[in-house]
């Protein structure tokens, strides 16, 4: 039997895991040792798999995080107040079903973008949405959506994503019309929706960057008061990147 047809056959099907399965399994020696049930059910393995990347891969494009960061690599040797528990148990992406935040604060350099992309992207793992923006790019974005009448819109898709990560946050001042749309955001998800917020600037120091009494307390009510906050410390990580290339050089 020609197998060249049915392997094209399949891609027509829109069956490409399937065709792939086929094909390395003609290339395998003792395949004919497996019954055909047996071959059959690692060929439906397969495209189940292979429609799972292709998902994942648009959930990742969808998300558009900062760094293509992962759990995996998340580095716990550092001394950088890294709670390894803490962050194993957040990677069930239980606390998104649970609609709580995640708060990570800490100097520059510490991890704060990398970790909050790595959680991001179990989340999209875990079969979420999820949206990445920078604070001050966002409220550029929702100015530009004023004008041309996008505004709605533009929130009832923040406020679909499973997961919204919000980074540099408190990195550029906020006019009143900037902490208004930001109650807005969260208000839409208080409750609903999980937030993470990565910052420089430690939680005690929120109230006074958001320089509004009301508009603080409403908009922290909706942030802190049902995240896990993590809180990192030491120096830069890009720093002693740096020093060690340096030495590396120096030895060399």
């Amino acid at each position: 039997m020609l197998i060249h047809p049915t392997v094209e056959k399949l891609r027509e099907l829109q069956l490409a895991g399937m065709a792939d399965g086929l094909v390395d399994q003609l290339q395998t020696q003792d395949v004919a040792s497996l019954s055909f049930e047996d071959r059959l059910g690692l060929l439906v393995d397969r495209e189940e798999a292979a429609r799972e990347n292709r998902r994942l891969k648009t959930r990742l494009t969808q998300a558009r995080l900062r760094l293509p960061a992962c759990m995996e690599d998340i580095d716990y040797r550092s001394r950088r107040g890294l709670s390894k528990a803490l962050v194993l148990s957040l990677a069930s992406c239980q606390w998104i079903s649970e609609h709580l935040n995640v708060v990570i604060t800490g100097p520059t350099g510490v991890g704060k973008t990398y970790l909050g992309c790595a959680l991001a992207q179990q989340a999209c793992r875990h079969g979420l949405r999820v949206t990445y923006q920078r604070l001050p790019r966002l409220c550029h974005d929702l100015e530009i959506a004023k004008a041309d009448g996008s505004y709605r819109k533009q929130l009832a898709k923040l406020a679909r994503a499973d997961l919204l990560v919000l980074d540099d946050w408190g990195l550029a001042p906020l006019t009143p019309e900037n902490r208004r749309d930001l109650l807005e955001v969260l208000d839409d998800r208080y409750q609903a929706r999980s937030t993470l917020i990565t910052s420089q600037l430690p939680v005690s120091a929120w109230h006074q960057y958001l320089d509004d009494p009301t508009l603080a307390d409403a908009i922290l009510d909706r942030v802190i008061h049902n995240a896990h906050k993590i809180e990192l410390t030491g120096e830069s990580l890009r720093k002693k990147k740096g020093e060690t290339l340096t030495r590396t050089a120096e030895a060399g």
